[in-house]
């Protein structure tokens, strides 16, 4: 495991079984774009509400240093995995629109 793998807490509704699992979907993309910054400085929350329920939620949180909030992404994907790679998906989009927005007032 990394050390950036270490940043994301997956909380209790997840079976320990499942956390080397959701690691490894969780970072499968996100994990190069979160270079940027030092694993220190990066926080994630896995979570997933109402499990097996017909209005289960996933959630991926976000803190990174140097934000002005954190980012949320959520999926309503009944089949875990998917929503993992949901949230993963959405978050990565909104992590590459911010850093865009801070490069592109970096240049002027």
């Amino acid at each position: 495991m990394t050390e950036m793998q270490d940043r994301l807490r997956i909380v209790p509704e997840f079976r320990p079984d499942e956390y080397d699992r959701v690691r490894g979907l969780v970072f499968g993309n996100l994990g190069r774009r979160l270079e940027r910054w030092e694993p220190e400085q990066v926080e994630l929350e896995l979570s997933v509400k109402e499990r097996d329920t017909s209005s289960q939620r996933t959630v991926l949180e976000c803190w990174l240093h140097g934000a002005p909030s954190k980012l949320v992404a959520t999926s309503t994907e009944q089949d875990l995995d998917r929503a993992v790679m949901e949230v993963r998906d959405d978050l990565r989009r909104q992590i590459n629109r911010m850093a865009d927005k801070w490069d592109r007032s970096r240049t002027r």
